[in-house]
């Protein structure tokens, strides 16, 4: 049904497009016979939104992965460097929370865990939507940010890093085997950021893969019932996800960008001093309007990368 309703979305827009260049047309016409330059100015404005509705329509249709058009699961972990890091992974959570924003596309905390001073320590993300895993899986990998630090009080610059991963929301379909004697089930007293205890139950529930070693855990809700299931979704995904990489390990893109959080292994940089810049290491696309990038404008990236790979697929297939 959502493959379908997938389908009906595409076409309706398609659609769209047409009739508002029908519509656009005869416009024209009307403007050349009474050459009237604010129905000029009127056309070439509505022209500049229709081709804008048609990229994106066209850049949707690139996304033909078996997962591309499920909802996304988001997670972010800093790396090594204590409260700057931390930092740095709270401001990677409003980043991409504007940019769900801006698609339209809803979103959930499944699970969040502040930092003791400042800054997060860890955060999953449900973000709901139409090809929202097609999208948000060209931000999987690590992140690195350059700038003088806050929390120095001899202000001198520093680097920190931090990790996105990005899996599919799995649809309940899709069979995932998990025997229950492989798991441990920890709950514990959900706490926001700084410590301070939101309940005084023991409502947020850990959930251990013991063949694996993937951990989830969810404690955004108040019911431990709740919470547990949640936590189920995340794991299946991350068992769905590593099923995948082992099905096709040498293919696989989240395998490749599983690397330490540190120099040389980040996708993307983003510098604050000495100058303004942010660059995406694997296609060399940057701007310099970092806080643009920062309130959400990550389509350009997430556009170049993914035309890059597809790129490079059809020249894959067209070696062969």
């Amino acid at each position: 049904m959502r493959e379908i309703s997938g389908h009906k979305e595409q076409v309706q827009k398609f659609k769209e497009i047409e009739t508002k260049k029908a519509d656009l047309e005869v416009l024209l016409d009307l403007a050349k016979e009474e050459d009237d330059s604010e129905t000029f100015k009127e056309v070439e404005n509505d022209l500049n939104e229709l081709k804008q509705k048609l990229d994106e329509l066209e850049f949707q249709n690139m996304l033909g992965g078996k997962d591309d058009p499920n909802n996304a699961l988001l997670t972010i972990h800093p790396g090594a460097g204590g409260t700057e890091s931390q930092d740095w992974a709270q401001m990677l959570m409003r980043m991409y929370i504007r940019w769900i924003e801006s698609k339209s596309f809803g979103y959930e905390v499944l699970d969040l865990q502040g930092g003791e001073e400042a800054g997060i320590k860890s955060v999953t993300i449900e973000v709901k939507g139409n090809y929202a895993y097609g999208y948000l899986k060209a931000e999987a990998g690590v992140h690195r940010l350059v700038r003088i630090s806050p929390f120095d009080a001899n202000s001198r610059r520093h680097t920190s890093f931090a990790s996105v991963f990005v899996y599919p929301e799995i649809d309940n379909n899709v069979e995932i085997k998990v025997d229950s004697s492989d798991l441990r089930i920890d709950t514990y007293r959900a706490s926001g950021a700084g410590g301070q205890h939101v309940n005084k139950t023991d409502s947020a529930v850990r959930i251990t893969h013991l063949p694996t070693g993937i951990v989830a855990q969810c404690q955004n809700e108040r019911s431990q019932h709740r919470n547990k299931e949640t936590a189920m979704k995340i794991l299946i995904a991350h068992l769905y996800q590593k099923k995948k990489e082992e099905d096709n390990e040498k293919f696989s893109e989240i395998e490749k960008n599983k690397k330490d959080i540190a120099w040389g292994s980040q996708i993307r940089s983003y510098v604050f001093h000495p100058y303004n810049m942010v660059k995406d290491h694997r296609t060399s696309y940057e701007t310099g309007n970092v806080q643009s990038v920062m309130d959400g404008n990550l389509d350009p990236f997430i556009h170049e990368f993914l035309m890059a790979k597809n790129s490079a697929k059809k020249q894959g297939k067209a070696a062969v």
